[in-house]
């Protein structure tokens, strides 16, 4: 059942389209993440649903209830939404304790069990219900705005780019407690970042935004594995964009005849593959191998996983194709080593 949609909406600032008839429709009890570069509208997006801006034209509609549109417009904090910020903005002089529960009744029956609650749900210690925000990192200050958020069973949770002031190992442990605690409480979740593996691994669909229009909707590994274009494709991770030519289920191209999708129509095209997909094997001496062939042109070291780039010459181009293959750190070749190229898995054929 669909719990959050979001039909046609729009929103100019002078001549400044900010968003396109934007149509989105959200289940309940799940995680959204929409993404996009600078000026693609998805915080005017987010704005919309919260109440802080109000659309030109299209509806908002919560679990039945109209928020905005057809003549209606339902103030932000009668909307029952809960909202985490990048900076947590948190009130300096409050305790924890204070700032987690206030928006709860101050003689509240069991608002303190419940503030206790909140503080053991997000990971914070009992002691530090008396601090004040200075006191705490930058990722116990976080943990307390989303107890704070979920204090009053908000319907839906928005999340403006929570993480981006976080170092990345935080980062990644607060995306991980944040999910566990939102899917817990069954609370529906849209976030808002910039950060592509961050969307890809906490939401279960992602909202591609560009220029103000939805480019594509979905899970997350549909998207990475079919975005449906380059900008798409190359802003959803790493991307190997090759021209090919499509006969039946085979794409011919730098690296030979890869598979693809059937029914699709022959002719010339571009194809994606992720770098993963590709695997190096370093020639014996005095062999050449056989398939796809290339010399290791630099390394790229980092660690666990390294990037090679390799120069594939052919013969009917004047220009050398120049590919990045991601590798392990125990088996990357060196520079100048002849490398044997294999793909696994299928090409994606790009529509444009």
């Amino acid at each position: 059942m669909t719990f959050l949609t979001i039909d046609a909406i729009s929103k100019s600032y002078g001549a400044t389209v900010a968003l396109d008839t934007i149509d989105i429709n959200l289940e309940a009890g799940g995680r959204t993440a929409i993404v996009g570069p600078s000026g693609s509208g998805k915080t005017t997006l987010l704005r919309i649903i919260a109440g802080f801006e109000t659309p030109d034209s299209g509806s908002l509609v919560l679990d039945g209830r109209t928020l905005a549109g057809n003549g209606i417009l339902v103030p932000a904090h009668k909307r029952g939404i809960g909202i985490v910020a990048q900076d947590g903005a948190l009130f300096p002089h409050l305790t924890v304790a204070d700032n987690i529960g206030f928006g709860l009744a101050k003689h509240a029956p069991g608002r303190d069990q419940r503030i206790t609650e909140l503080m053991e749900m997000v990971e914070l210690d009992a002691i530090m219900a008396a601090r004040r925000p200075h006191q705490l990192s930058g990722g116990q200050q976080q943990r307390v705005a989303l107890a704070r958020a979920l204090a009053l069973k908000p319907r839906l949770m928005l999340l403006d780019e929570p993480f981006s002031a976080l170092d990345t190992g935080l980062r990644d442990t607060m995306r991980r407690t944040v999910a566990r605690v939102l899917r817990a409480s069954g609370t529906t979740a849209i976030l808002v970042t910039h950060d592509q593996a961050e969307a890809l691994s906490f939401a279960d669909q992602v909202a591609v935004l560009r220029q103000g229009r939805l480019v594509q909707f979905g899970p997350p590994r549909v998207l990475y594995k079919k975005p449906h274009d380059r900008e798409t494709a190359a802003f959803l991770g790493e991307a190997i964009l090759l021209d090919a030519h499509i006969t039946a289920d085979r794409a011919t191209c730098a690296l030979g005849q890869l598979t693809v999708e059937r029914g699709l129509k022959a002719g010339q095209a571009t194809i994606m593959l992720r770098p993963e997909q590709l695997r190096l094997t370093t020639a014996a001496a005095g062999t050449r191998p056989e398939g796809a062939v290339g010399r290791v042109d630099d390394v790229e070291f980092g660690g666990g996983n390294c990037m090679v780039l390799v120069r594939i010459d052919r013969s009917d181009r004047a220009m050398p194709d120049f590919l990045s293959i991601k590798c392990v750190g125990s088996e990357i070749p060196e520079p100048g080593d002849l490398v044997n190229i294999s793909v696994h898995g299928t090409a994606h054929v790009l529509a444009d």
